[in-house]
């Protein structure tokens, strides 16, 4: 129904235009409590067997929402209907900015992906953790932060802090932005030292809590294999939870386009079917390199059950969509868990 209709219908919308007529169109749909019943009856899958307990949190299913869909935290509680076990807001910054110059949102029919260089466009944190007060779900919500474009990366510290204290009540877990290819600089804050020093921050700051909370780190399928060497040193030594694996790729290859059509899309971070294999090659390589010590996020590609499954068997502890609900529906999330329950994936 999802391909035949609504999708059909969105893919002819500008594709910036068509994101928020979909968030619109949920919180219509879904912003009561019959609404969110009928979704959770027709997208909905429980079973036991699908509950992982990771860094504190009991997911009720492996299956969660990217950072992007829901920047703002405006349309979590009816997201939440659609069956996932977890969703991530943000990416999040202290102060409200626009992001970059429109258009920055592109769809790659041909190759089932999108280009984006949106800029971490946000109505700002303090805005979505008053939204977040009005949560009428249980489902765990992860805040992903990051700094304006405007701080320099001398000053990042003090964006993360922020963000990170404005939104600890209201989320359950956090994830650190360095990677995202469409803020000035912003992956410099991926070296060794740099990032060392943003996450020891946090820590400090997270044990001075009552109760801490998971912080993640997500990084660039870009990186090399010394590089995801140091992060590994680096998850090691800051002793934070996890990692999510793997934002947007600048990378261009194999794209069913010609150079000149490429070129036309500009600058941004591609995600859906070509990051599919380096992806799942980063969680592979990050849990059999630490001798699986942390926890992964296994995001990036996942357009049917086998995509899912694969990231699951290379590592990933729980696995993200975003692309792939935007091309293949909300019905993903139920057919993800139907095979992950039929391969016995989680029983021991």
């Amino acid at each position: 129904m999802y391909k035949q209709f609504l999708k059909a219908l969105l893919f002819k919308v500008n594709p910036e235009k068509a994101h928020y007529l979909t968030l619109d169109f949920l919180k219509i749909g879904l912003g009561n409590k019959f609404g969110r019943f009928f979704g959770n009856s027709l997208f909905g899958y429980s079973d036991p067997k699908l509950k992982k307990q990771l860094f504190g949190l009991t997911f009720e299913n492996p299956v969660g929402l990217a950072a992007g869909m829901d920047k703002d935290a405006k349309a979590f509680n009816e997201l939440s209907s659609l069956g996932f076990g977890f969703i991530e807001i943000g990416t999040l910054t202290p102060k409200p900015q626009p992001g970059n110059e429109k258009p920055r949102l592109f769809r790659l029919p041909k190759d089932q992906a999108l280009i984006n260089r949106m800029g971490f466009n946000n109505e700002g944190v303090d805005a979505a953790a008053i939204r977040l007060k009005d949560r009428k779900t249980n489902t765990i919500i992860g805040g992903n932060i990051g700094k304006n474009k405007i701080t320099t990366n001398e000053d990042a510290i003090k964006d993360y802090e922020y963000c990170f204290n404005a939104l600890f009540d209201v989320v359950d877990y956090f994830v650190v932005n360095v990677s995202s290819p469409n803020t000035p600089n912003l992956r410099e804050l991926q070296d060794k030292e740099p990032l060392t020093h943003l996450l020891n921050h946090l820590q400090k700051i997270n044990h001075l809590k009552p109760k801490r909370k998971p912080i993640l780190l997500k990084i660039a399928p870009d990186l090399t294999n010394s590089q995801l060497d140091d992060i590994i040193d680096i998850i090691a030594s800051t002793k934070i939870d996890g990692i999510v694996a793997t934002n947007t790729t600048i990378a261009r290859e194999s794209l069913s386009y010609t150079k000149t059509e490429i070129e036309n899309f500009g600058m941004g971070g591609l995600s859906g079917k070509p990051l599919t294999k380096r992806s799942t090659e980063v969680i592979a390589y990050l849990k059999t390199k630490s001798n699986n010590a942390f926890t992964v996020i296994g995001v990036g590609g996942i357009h049917s059950p086998e995509d899912a499954i694969e990231k699951i068997k290379a590592g990933a502890d729980l696995i993200q969509l975003y692309t792939g609900f935007i091309y293949e529906g909300p019905g993903l999330i139920k057919r993800i868990n139907k095979e992950i329950i039929k391969q016995k994936l989680f029983q021991s």
